[in-house]
């Protein structure tokens, strides 16, 4: 059902035709779709126009009523309504002046398709490993209390923090998870953040409960696994952790940061786990 929606989006979907694709029955299907997403299925159509259509609105100039019609609102004045509503903004004053939002990021729901005493994986095959310079920048985090990992973190913070990420238009790349070195860390809050980069001369609203960090000139070390299944994502994310902890970057000439960051972008397997940690050059 969630592909189907993602295939169709800018059709009209009916709770038909996610029966239809699902195999269940009406009934059912919004049953199931609810408890596995939190969200009744035309809520969630609903969440995932308005956030493609503050996309659209953000990176382009096309007309509010023809991005009304693209994603299959009924009228201008319907849509401005919805948009004001989920958003607390016009799509117009939006357009003209895009703020950080909470978009609405969908997780897809993964159901493992192995057999009893089947291997759940493959072992990673390999890990490309490069260093990367890394410009002077910033980063807007949002830090919690105590995390010091990506669940820990999710307890503390509202899921919704991911979104507002994503909407910020200067932002240099997607958002990450960071577990922040000495130097980057506050006392009484998380080793683990979450945030995104924006360069240096960033002037841009900060959304609420977060803050503005600099980031340094330095060298990355990144760390990417190979593409993997998502219904496996767990297992492969866990095992290219694991290496990245034992490797030992003197290598490639380097030792770790401590006072740097390390950070993570969302596991997603069509590219493989991605990890990256500031490294120093070793002085001879």
């Amino acid at each position: 059902m969630q592909e189907f929606i993602r295939e169709n989006i800018k059709t009209s979907i009916t709770h038909s035709m996610l029966a239809k694709v699902s195999n269940y029955s009406l009934w059912y299907s919004a049953r199931i779709f609810k408890e596995l997403t939190g969200k009744s299925v035309f809520e969630y159509i609903r969440m995932v126009r308005l956030t493609l259509a503050a996309k659209t609105l953000r990176d382009t100039s096309i007309k509010v009523i023809d991005v009304a019609f693209d994603f299959v609102f009924d009228s201008h004045e319907g849509f401005t309504r919805a948009f004001a509503k989920e958003f607390n903004i016009t799509p117009k004053a939006y357009q003209r002046s895009p703020i950080p939002l909470p978009y609405f990021i969908p997780h897809t729901v993964i159901t493992s398709s192995k057999k009893e005493g089947e291997q759940s994986m493959k072992e990673v095959k390999a890990v490309f490993v490069q260093i990367v310079d890394r410009p002077i920048r910033k980063a807007i985090i949002r830090r919690a209390k105590h995390a010091n990992d990506y669940f820990e973190y999710c307890i503390e913070v509202p899921c919704e923090i991911w979104g507002v990420f994503c909407s910020i238009k200067e932002a240099i790349s997607e958002p990450i998870g960071m577990w922040l070195g000495k130097k980057l860390q506050k006392k009484n809050t998380s080793i683990y953040v979450q945030g995104v980069e924006v360069p240096f001369d960033y002037t841009g609203e900060i959304p609420e409960d977060c803050e503005i960090i600099s980031l340094p000139e330095t060298q990355m070390m990144i760390f990417q696994g190979e593409p993997y299944d998502d219904n496996f994502f767990e297992e492969e994310v866990s095992q290219v952790m694991s290496f990245v902890q034992k490797y030992n970057p003197e290598v490639y000439g380097y030792i770790y940061d401590d006072d740097g960051y390390r950070f993570q972008y969302e596991p997603q397997g069509f590219r493989g786990y991605i990890e990256g940690r500031t490294v120093k050059k070793i002085q001879k």
